[in-house]
């Protein structure tokens, strides 16, 4: 049985990344070896959307109160990239990463699997 999921994140930076994401966004992290980490995530959902174009996937933190958490960021000195937006299911933006890679954040308005 499958029990969990391990995302991939590109980087061209990925010492100032994986700083950014055990500092800034304070992801309990272990080292895998040689200074490699490996970084918990919360509770993680999957959606599958219908395309015309080349398949991709995307990844997009959550949070409970977007103005809060765009606060919360800002103070810390990350870069909010776009203003939020309301698309219906949820409240969206993005941020910027160290390396200049932007990850989505957003906070839901869809309903929720059990145990998010």
């Amino acid at each position: 049985m499958i029990n969990g999921a391990h995302l991939l994140l590109f980087s061209r930076d990925a010492e100032r990344d994986r700083a950014f994401l055990r500092d800034v966004l304070g992801f309990d992290a272990v080292d895998a070896g040689d200074g490699w980490l490996i970084f918990g995530l919360p509770p993680a959902e999957l959606a599958t959307h219908p395309t015309q174009g080349e398949p991709t996937c995307e990844l997009y933190l959550m949070c409970d109160d977007i103005a809060v958490t765009i606060g919360e960021l800002q103070e810390s000195g990350v870069e909010i990239t776009r203003p939020v937006s309301n698309e219906g299911w949820g409240l969206l933006t993005a941020l910027r990463l160290p390396s200049g890679a932007e990850i989505g954040l957003y906070e839901p308005k869809h309903p929720r699997p059990a145990g998010m």
